[in-house]
């Protein structure tokens, strides 16, 4: 499982590398380039799978989120 994913700032395009937690799915996050809360998309279960280059462990492990 990886646990580390680079978020882009859709707004900014500012990009980070993150750890995720491996317990909880994480529903926002501020972009340290602007300042944006990012939120998940409609249908994403967090900032990892929606803005992520690697989708939250929950959904690497058994294709559920939390």
């Amino acid at each position: 499982m990886q646990l580390i994913s680079t978020l882009t700032c859709p707004t900014c395009q500012h990009s980070a590398v993150e750890t995720m937690p491996t317990n909880a799915c994480q529903f926002f996050y501020d972009c340290k380039g602007c300042g944006q809360r990012l939120k998940p998309k409609p249908g994403d279960c967090c900032v990892f799978c929606s803005y992520g280059t690697v989708p939250c462990p929950p959904i690497q492990q058994n294709g559920k989120c939390c």
